[in-house]
């Protein structure tokens, strides 16, 4: 288990976007970076700049993976067929915390990282307690028995701030999700854009 060591909401201060739309962000209520050197004007970034933050914010957006974490999934990306950028979100949207976070059985990323490690989710019948666990389409992910009653599962099925995307069948009254399919870039509902052209290019020169 990966532990986070930061705050997340300041991912997205430091970002400058609430990457998760959510109504707690507190860009909502400030609009600049955390620190107190927070409210500085912001200098033109350079193209390195660019490239890193875009690197980080989607990143950050998956619970804030590690840079080895993060690093391994853009190598198996660059080996599939197909646009690498594509590749990346299509192979980080299969990992279970992801498909847990998308069926909104929870409400953040950081909580279904930690509820698939404290083993209340199924896949095929099967529990799995390990969040980066790559799922395939047509994998059936369900809630253990005793953990369907929870507050928080029975608090984020009610959210009205992001929907189930269209690559997933969701059936919150037996809480269980398929992947119907890995999701192309287009399909993927995040709030801000993301760009993983540029996580690419990142890549390449560094």
């Amino acid at each position: 288990m990966t532990k986070r060591t930061s705050a997340k909401h300041k991912i997205d201060r430091r970002m400058g976007e609430n990457i998760w739309g959510r109504a707690k962000s507190p860009l909502n209520r400030r609009e600049y970076g955390p620190g107190q050197h927070g409210q500085r004007r912001k200098n033109k970034l350079s193209d390195f700049g660019t490239q890193l933050r875009a690197k980080q914010k989607l990143k950050g957006y998956y619970g804030d993976l590690t840079e080895k974490q993060f690093r391994k999934i853009f190598t198996e990306a660059e080996r599939v067929k197909g646009d690498t950028g594509a590749n990346l979100v299509g192979l980080l949207e299969r990992r279970l915390d992801a498909v847990v976070y998308r069926a909104k059985f929870v409400a953040t990323i950081f909580a279904a990282r930690q509820f698939v490690n404290h083993g209340h989710v199924q896949v095929n019948g099967k529990r799995v307690n390990i969040a980066s666990y790559r799922v395939n389409e047509g994998d059936v992910i369900s809630l253990r028995e005793r953990s369907r009653q929870l507050a928080i599962v029975l608090e984020a099925v009610q959210l009205i701030e992001r929907d189930v995307p269209d690559y997933m069948e969701v059936d919150h009254s037996r809480m269980t999700a398929t992947f119907v399919r890995q999701p192309g870039l287009g399909d993927v509902p995040y709030p801000v854009m993301m760009e993983p052209n540029l996580v690419v290019e990142f890549y390449a020169k560094n």
